[in-house]
């Protein structure tokens, strides 16, 4: 069952997301609803169909450097403030 929802947002924001909404050939309303449908089943990966942009950054970092991430920044850090 669909329902009324109202939004307050900045005017330029509004008027570009009708752009891309035009230019992706949906509604703003289906982008509104599936981006609060991505928030609520995130933890879902089969309800959640990726982006274009997600799917083409997926596996740009090897999982071995995915795992040291804190490591590599506390060492940056470390190098930057000697």
């Amino acid at each position: 069952m669909d329902t009324k929802l109202t939004l307050v947002a900045d005017k330029d924001i509004i008027e570009k997301a009708k752009v891309y909404a035009r230019e992706q050939k949906t509604s703003l309303s289906n982008l509104v609803e599936k981006y609060l449908s991505s928030l609520v089943l995130k933890n879902s990966e089969d309800d959640f169909e990726s982006s274009p942009l997600i799917k083409s950054l997926t596996g740009v970092i090897s999982s071995g450097s995915a795992d040291n991430y804190k490591n590599d920044y506390r060492d940056f850090l470390t190098e930057k403030y000697k």
